[in-house]
């Protein structure tokens, strides 16, 4: 059998040739290693131990099991199971569903993500951020930045239930123009077609692709990809113009001030001026400039000159107009129009709105995003002044997204003044859910939860404001360890305090320990320092595993407990090693491997199930 890597790279080399048509993908469904990396790829997922519609977990995994995954592939019986539904509260009350699908479902599903993104990715559209190896939502933010700049018009879009809309018909024909193997769609259909199950009874699924299926953002994507071309394609006839034309009051104030520096008073005619000679023609230089700067550079109201910009992230798009309000419309009326009849999906109407890059701000990926009127000038290297912000993009945080945060964490009670016009009085609280975790459980949750906030937040221009935001965390900190321990703040802050930082004392085998609460300050990074680190985790596919990878382990097929060979092998996995109390050899073991999983052979397995394994 062919190495998946090598299998991998060599459909990605062919994956920019538009003519090429991939051929006997199915066959790759008949090599174990392709399991193997798939399961090492989501082994680790704490997902994995939810067991789905066929009872099972990933636990008990093992070469048994994916040869009978095998063999249903080679003789086409091999059905996806049912997706188990479940629904998570969205930002605006409302609910999403959420489709979990069994562990072997899983299986199958990475590996054809895998075969997928090796042919499509490298094809997908620069504009489009989400789901994607390398890119987040940092990445798009960066976009905007670097490409709105000085766009009058921003149309923000959002597709009306997007995953639930998918139309099966529409996707597995795209996918028919790149892919030649028959067998490889009908199993993409029966993915699409399994269904999901809802209070344990059955329902077809005759549109969409579940969230939290593992190939569902791949197919959105690859399904988007079309809206993405026709994007690129309605900008080449959009745009108009090399530039807008200069504006005559602007030049002729410009004009004067040339014809002092060079006509009235040229270098030759200036060295013989003496210093007071000069102070009244640089005040009235000065004062040409100051004219000049009042003014725009060119017609903000040109007809010739229109440019569209555009960027995705999944479903949610942005686009800039350079242009009229009236091109706007029309923009986002030809994008209703092509969404509806070509891809069968609808603008959210409450969503996809039109605003003023300057007078309001558009949202979007959690940011709220405008174009600056600042006319600060500023001397440029080579000498000269401009104004370099003037139509820049902006990147805030809303103050209701940290606000949301803290009560969403149940650290921020708000109150209502009703003397002084119901203002608002926002009041640090304890956390009771915290109370009961150990000392330092409650200060890496805080910490966890304050670095979040700010990874996330770190390229705003107002990045600043989440002083607040951790001020509130602090003394909401402050109260959880003060009901704890039934001691006022100045009491816990002197017990936990060392050297003016609030630590939590632990032991290791190396001796006494320190954790200390986040005091690394707001600053604004740098968008490029942050967008190469900073990206969407993404499964990572490396050829060079390690023998301690899950791979090597199952393959060196010997019990990590009895050291028995040569017999069937399953893997235990559990789902935090915190769980384990350290009564039984088999717990020890798997907390001195410090490993959630451990290689058995199907007689220990069995025992350990059965509570005879020690």
């Amino acid at each position: 059998m062919r190495n998946p890597i090598d299998v991998l790279n060599s459909l990605k080399s062919k994956a920019c040739q538009e003519s090429y048509r991939f051929e006997r993908l199915y066959r790759n469904l008949y090599n174990p290693e392709f399991y193997l990396l798939a399961y090492q790829n989501i082994y680790d997922k704490e997902g994995n131990m939810t067991e789905g519609t066929d009872g099972k977990t990933i636990d008990g995994m093992g070469m048994n099991r994916i040869n009978g995954l095998i063999e249903q592939m080679k003789n086409h019986s091999y059905q996806p199971n049912p997706a188990r539904r479940i629904y998570i509260k969205k930002k605006n009350g409302k609910l999403r569903p959420l489709g979990i699908p069994s562990v072997d479902d899983k299986l199958v599903q990475e590996i054809v993500r895998m075969i997928l993104e090796s042919i499509y990715e490298d094809t997908f559209s620069k504009n489009s951020h989400g789901f994607r190896p390398e890119r987040s939502c940092h990445t798009a933010l960066k976009q905007i930045k670097c490409e709105f700049t000085a766009v009058r018009w921003f149309i923000e879009g959002d597709i009306k239930g997007f995953f639930d809309n998918i139309d099966h018909q529409i996707m597995v024909a795209l996918l028919r123009k790149r892919i030649q193997d028959e067998y490889f769609l009908a199993l993409i259909w029966k993915f699409l077609k399994a269904g999901y199950l809802e209070d344990w009874v059955y329902n077809k699924t005759y549109s969409g692709t579940p969230q939290g299926s593992i190939i569902s953002p791949l197919l959105s994507n690859i399904y988007l990809n079309e809206f993405d071309k026709y994007m690129e394609s309605y900008k080449k006839g959009f745009d108009k113009g090399n530039g807008r034309t200069e504006n005559p009051e602007y030049r002729h104030w410009e004009y004067k001030l040339r014809y002092i520096r060079h006509k009235k008073y040229p270098k030759a005619k200036w060295k013989t001026l003496t210093a007071e000679e000069k102070k009244p023609v640089i005040k009235y230089a000065k004062g040409l400039k100051k004219q000049m700067h009042t003014l725009p550079y060119s017609d903000q109201m040109d007809e010739g000159y229109k440019r569209l910009v555009y960027v995705r992230y999944a479903d949610d798009w942005l686009c800039g107009v350079i242009g009229s309000k009236e091109d706007a419309e029309n923009i986002k009326a030809d994008i209703k129009r092509y969404l509806y009849e070509t891809l069968k999906l609808e603008l959210s109407g409450e969503k996809t709105l039109i605003t003023h890059s300057s007078n309001d701000k558009a949202k979007f990926l959690g940011y709220e995003i405008y174009t600056t009127k600042d006319e600060s000038i500023k001397r440029h290297k080579n000498g000269k002044t401009r104004r370099t912000r003037m139509g820049r993009i902006q990147l805030y945080i809303p103050k209701e997204k940290w606000l949301n945060k803290l009560t969403e964490y149940g650290a921020l009670q708000i109150k209502y003044d009703k003397n002084n016009g119901n203002r608002e009085i926002y009041k640090p609280v304890h956390r009771n859910y915290l109370v009961n975790n150990d000392d330092l459980e409650i200060l890496m949750q805080y910490n966890f939860e304050i670095r979040g906030m700010y990874n996330y937040y770190c390229i705003a221009d107002n990045v600043s404001v989440l002083n607040n935001f951790f001020y509130v965390m602090k003394f909401s900190m402050f109260k959880t360890y003060g009901r704890k321990y039934q001691k006022r703040i100045g009491q816990i802050r002197k017990q936990f305090g060392y050297d003016k930082k609030f630590g939590v004392e632990y032991e290791t085998k190396k001796g006494k320990q320190k954790m200390f609460f986040y005091n690394e300050g707001f600053k604004k990074e740098n968008m490029q320092v942050v967008t190469s680190a900073s990206v969407d985790k993404v499964p990572s596919i490396s050829r060079r595993y390690g023998r301690s990878g899950m791979i090597a382990r199952l393959k060196a097929n010997k019990c990590e407990y009895c050291g028995a060979t040569d017999v069937p092998m399953e893997v235990h996995h559990v789902k935090k090693l915190k769980n384990l109390k350290g009564k039984k050899n088999w717990e020890r073991h798997m907390i001195a491997m410090r490993r959630k999983t451990m290689v058995l052979c199907l007689e220990c397995h069995q025992k350990l199930h059965a509570g005879k394994l020690d």
